[in-house]
C-alpha cells in the first residue's frame, strides 16, 4: 500500500515551467513502479509519466521530451519537472503506482496546475 500526498501545482504561464512533488509513504515504495496521472474537467484520468523500480521512464507522446519524472528514494518522494507548458496541460495531477487506472481505488487529493495567460 502506498499512500501519496501531492504538491507542487499552481498558475504558470504557457511556456513557463513547474515541479511537482509527490510524498509518498508505505514499506513497498522502493521496489514500486510510480507515475503522474493527470484529469482534466469532464475528461478521463490518464497517465502522463511512469518510472519503475529500476529507474526506466515512459511518458505519453502528448508530453514527451517536456516532462521528467525522477524520484528520490531515500526522500520517499517522485517528483515531474514540466517544462514548456500548455494549456491543455491543465489539469488536477496526481501520483500513484503504476498499474491499470481502473483498478486503483485510493488517490489522493492531488495538485493543480493551471496553464494560462
Amino acid at each position: 500500500q502506498v499512500q501519496v500526498v501531492e504538491s507542487g501545482g499552481g498558475l504558470v504561464q504557457p511556456g513557463g515551467s513547474l515541479r511537482l512533488s509527490c510524498a509518498a509513504s508505505g514499506s513497498s515504495f522502493s521496489i514500486s513502479a510510480m507515475g503522474w496521472y493527470r484529469q482534466a474537467p469532464g475528461k478521463e484520468r490518464e497517465l502522463v509519466a511512469l518510472i519503475t523500480s529500476g529507474g526506466n521512464t515512459v511518458y505519453a507522446d502528448s508530453v514527451e521530451g517536456r516532462f521528467t519524472i525522477s524520484r528520490d528514494i531515500a526522500k520517499n518522494t517522485v517528483y515531474l519537472q514540466m517544462t514548456s507548458l500548455k494549456p491543455e496541460d491543465t489539469a488536477v495531477y496526481y501520483c500513484n503506482r503504476g498499474g491499470p487506472i481502473a483498478t486503483m481505488g485510493y488517490w489522493g487529493q492531488g495538485t493543480q496546475v493551471t496553464v494560462s495567460s
